[in-house]
């Protein structure tokens, strides 16, 4: 059986967990600040917006685990128990009813490229960005940047 275009599975490193999107996401950002650099250990992350009632676990447990961000207000970052793989965060202007799904922790990554590279200013000189891509220095205003659909179910999420 075919897997519905719309439904992204993934999992940690170890096998432990395994999770469902059972959405396509509201948008995908592709994060250069330093903050991202540091807890990924690479040029940026690629995060999957999307709403938590949508992300389910299949398999196993995660554990919240609070870290430092620039904003001063933290984020929790779920991760595998075992493997310590983060699967998504919960960042502090959504709460826990929005996850920021880690693309790469996902069974097929490529399917989610970014829509929008943020916090360039801080991108390492080293990478280009492809050519025609929507970046911007910092973050952006989700009214000129999410489809009208987007930003409905955002407004839903935080209702």
């Amino acid at each position: 059986m075919a897997q519905d275009p719309d439904t992204h599975d993934g999992r940690c490193s170890c096998g432990f967990v395994r999770s469902r999107m059972a959405s396509t996401p509201m948008i995908v950002h592709a994060c250069h600040c330093t903050w991202c650099q540091r807890e990924s250990g690479g040029p940026f992350v690629v995060n999957a917006v999307v709403e938590a009632a949508r992300v389910t676990l299949l398999q196993g447990e995660v554990h919240l685990v609070v870290t430092p961000s620039a904003s001063g207000r933290n984020q929790k970052i779920a991760r595998c128990p075992r493997c310590q793989v983060a699967l998504w965060s919960h960042y502090p202007n959504a709460g826990e009813r929005i996850c920021f799904v880690r693309v790469g922790a996902l069974d097929a990554p490529a399917r989610l490229p970014p829509d929008v590279h943020i916090f360039t200013s801080t991108r390492q000189a080293w990478l280009p960005l492809p050519p025609g891509v929507l970046a911007v220095p910092e973050f952006y205003d989700p009214a000129q940047v999410w489809s009208p659909d987007a930003r409905a179910r955002w407004r839903a999420a935080l209702a």
